[in-house]
């Protein structure tokens, strides 16, 4: 019996991403991949986003029947078995042959025959085992950090800075999110893209952050017209709200723009102003140029840290490279590769774009920062060394900004205190819908 393509597909990513500094869901939509069916591709990305969610989890189970340390399997053997643990311990739908036929069979694809037997032991042991159940009531009883690490598949540094920050009951909500499938969100401002929506069956239901935003019940969005055309993409809704809280002028930069949602937004809410959407990498930047048609906008590959012009703008936005710990339901590698020390150097870099892109808003602008991280070192350390070291700014209070977007029918959610810390936005995922976002903006004095 052949290997199906759609774990093929899972087990060569879920190397690459062990190995290499990738996304797997950049990875799940190349183009290397784009001949898998919808039903294979179904598959292969339930598989790796499961893997990834559930690795540490994975892992235990997979030890409790190894007569090996896990640290001294070749990573072509570990992949083969988590993939076929996650599939024997959460996928119903899965027969216990074939997931662990398929693996044993992906150990001999790798050339690693020598384990075959050991695989197929260790799976045959799992294979007795009951199927994880009631996964969220396992993390709701957590009572310690290390227990909520256990049964959240998380780090325990993670958990407890968590912990520390937002309080456990909020930590559990954040670790639950995490281990969901999040929900698909778009922005649509144009009823006839919604007509056609529906003519291509997609169930859409409204956003519960803001009025602009549908969440997807039915239906694959990228499959449709629409979105092949991009006059549609893909966005978090509380992404899409760190791109209202810009504003409007007549001049804006983007200052880290890749992949383009953001700049999207701008230039639909400022359709005649001149933006400038900077990307430090080139590949990036020519994807951003597809996604974003608009005339207005001008997209240059260069360093944010360096921007290649004089020139000031009334609004400028910095959503700067970061950790991403506000983005694991999508992004669940992070938590495997992210490290204590990697927040330090990711905060020299965050500080050096905020200082240049503070030295291109016009008096009386706007600026804001932005990251899609959960940790202080990224969000509010990086506005207050930066405030400390140009004085020539302030704060402005979110809520003011937020509650002007209420006035303007364009927030839907009602408590607006639950989505500020102090001056800042502050969404905190499982409590809001969406990622967890931390917006600061900055007037120029």
């Amino acid at each position: 019996m052949p290997i199906s393509p759609a774990r093929i597909a899972a087990f060569d990513i879920l190397l690459r991403v062990e190995r290499e500094d990738s996304y797997a869901s950049e990875l799940l939509h190349a183009s290397h991949y784009s001949k898998l069916s919808v039903a294979d591709h179904g598959l292969a990305t339930e598989l790796v986003m499961g893997v990834l969610r559930w690795r540490s989890l994975l892992d235990q189970r997979i030890a409790e029947h190894s007569s090996q340390k896990l640290s001294r399997l070749d990573s072509e053997v570990l992949a083969a078995l988590r993939l076929a643990a996650f599939q024997l311990l959460f996928l119903d739908r899965v027969p216990e042959r074939a997931a662990v036929h398929e693996s044993v069979e992906l150990v001999k694809r790798a050339k690693k025959r020598s384990a075959v037997p050991f695989a197929n032991a260790v799976l045959r042991k799992l294979g007795a085992v009951a199927r994880e159940r009631d996964i969220a009531s396992a993390i709701n009883k957590s009572k310690t950090a290390e227990e909520l690490t256990e049964s959240s598949a998380h780090p325990l540094w993670l958990v407890e800075r968590w912990i520390q920050q937002f309080g456990f009951d909020n930590a559990k909500q954040i670790c639950a999110y995490d281990q969901r499938i999040p929900e698909t969100a778009v922005r649509i401002t144009d009823p006839a893209i919604l007509d056609e929506l529906r003519h291509e069956k997609i169930e859409l239901s409204p956003g519960l952050l803001l009025s602009s935003s549908y969440r997807v019940i039915t239906g694959d969005i990228t499959h449709t017209r629409v979105f092949r055309e991009n006059r549609l993409a893909i966005q978090d809704e509380a992404s899409q709200m760190v791109s209202l809280l810009v504003g409007r002028g007549s001049s804006i930069l983007d200052c880290c723009a890749a992949p383009g949602g953001k700049t999207r937004t701008l230039a639909e809410r400022n359709p005649h102003a001149h933006i400038v959407a900077m990307e430090l990498h080139p590949h990036r930047a020519r994807m951003l140029r597809k996604l974003v048609a608009s005339n207005y906008v001008h997209v240059i590959a260069a360093d944010a840290r360096k921007p290649p012009t004089s020139a000031v703008f009334d609004c400028v936005l910095t959503d700067v490279p970061c950790s991403g710990t506000g983005t694991l339901a999508r992004n669940p590698e992070i938590k495997w590769k992210l490290r204590l020390e990697d927040l330090s150097d990711l905060q020299t870099r965050q500080l050096e774009i905020l200082l240049a892109a503070m030295q291109r808003v016009s008096p009386k602008g706007r600026l804001v920062y932005s990251t899609c991280s959960l940790e202080k070192e990224e969000n509010s350390a990086v506005v207050e060394k930066a405030l400390s070291l140009d004085q020539s700014f302030r704060i402005v209070d979110c809520r003011i900004e937020l509650e002007k977007l209420r006035t303007e029918a364009e927030l839907r959610w009602e408590d607006i205190n639950s989505l500020t810390d102090g001056p800042y936005l502050r969404t905190i995922p499982g409590k809001h819908p969406g990622d967890g976002f931390f917006t600061a903006i900055l007037e120029k004095c």
